[in-house]
């Protein structure tokens, strides 16, 4: 269980996602019930590093600090400069010894100098991923996702797909409540769906009349009926292909993504919060049978609907 961690920062780090680590993983939030995380910023011999934005931050740990980490996180760096010899040591033996890997954005190219990305499926700011893809040709660069996660490393689009991304470890750790409270506290959604073709596609969206935010709502609220795509289309008033198309522009995914995705969600509320049964949380939330259910956790969550529970149940 992650407990502490570690910011590998070197000159030319980006201060945007440096914060993004230290809002996730640095804010006492014990009063909210959660856990406080060992944090500390790392930088070679514990020297002041220079931000690309041209001001300096002082770092008061070493890159020893590291090797009691159980997750490390790379933020943005520069992908001109070369990466220090010590960073790319640390990082292996990090590796090496089972910790957590975490980069934002093009902190990817520092794990990629490592020969950390070799063999696994991995991303960054959708406007690297073509420069990531060349210059590590052993890697699996999947383009136009928030994120992904491969064995222990985790890596992440742009700055706010670095939220995305610790926020998928607060939930992954420490259950949804926990990463629901990170989320508000934040002031950001707990978990989106979609990936960066959304952004790329159309970066400032036409203002339109119309918004699917009403049937949105109104899904939540009946995740236990039937949703096929004919019979919401029927109720947003629009034809199949419209509906679905509208869907994909306003949300970045698919109706039956973004369905399954609530009805998971809704799944962990219920097994953290009551004492029902699987087969009656199957129902509520609109998978029908537990084997639905457990299928869908299998490939999510890597967990059975039972040993989610058991970790992070919240009642007595």
């Amino acid at each position: 269980m992650i407990r502490s961690v570690a910011v590998v920062v070197f000159d030319e780090v980006s201060p945007f996602e440096l914060g993004v680590a230290c809002e996730a993983w640095g804010i006492d939030r014990s009063a909210d019930g959660l856990p406080v995380m060992d944090f500390a910023v790392c930088s070679p011999g514990g020297r002041p590093v220079r931000t690309i934005a041209g001001f300096d931050l002082a770092v008061h740990h070493g890159l020893d600090r590291v090797t009691a980490a159980d997750l490390v996180v790379l933020p943005a760096m520069s992908r001109e400069r070369e990466v220090p010899a010590e960073v790319l040591d640390v990082l292996r033996a990090a590796s090496a010894r089972g910790a957590r890997l975490l980069s934002i954005c093009s902190g990817a190219f520092v794990l990629g100098a490592a020969g950390l990305l070799d063999g696994r499926r991995c991303t960054t700011h959708w406007m690297h991923t073509a420069e990531l893809a060349a210059r590590f040709p052993a890697a699996q660069v999947v383009p136009e996702v928030l994120y992904v996660e491969d064995g222990p490393v985790l890596t992440s689009a742009g700055t706010a797909a670095g939220l995305d991304a610790c926020l998928h470890l607060w939930r992954q750790e420490f259950g949804s409540a926990a990463a629901n409270t990170v989320a508000r506290r934040m002031v950001v959604p707990p978990q989106r769906e979609g990936g960066q073709a959304q952004f790329i596609k159309d970066p400032v969206p036409e203002r339109r009349a119309e918004t699917l935010d009403p049937l949105l709502g109104w899904i939540v609220a009946h995740l236990d009926e039937p949703l096929d795509v004919d019979a919401l289309a029927r109720r947003a008033a629009m034809s199949p292909r419209t509906f679905a198309r509208r869907f994909r522009d306003e949300t970045g995914t698919t109706p039956h993504a973004w369905i399954t995705a609530r009805r998971l969600h809704r799944a962990e509320q219920l097994l953290e919060e009551t004492d029902l049964p699987v087969e009656r949380i199957a129902a509520d939330v609109g998978f029908g049978n537990a084997a639905t259910l457990r299928h869908h956790f299998a490939r999510v969550r890597r967990l059975s609907p039972q040993q989610y529970r058991r970790r992070f149940a919240t009642t007595a």
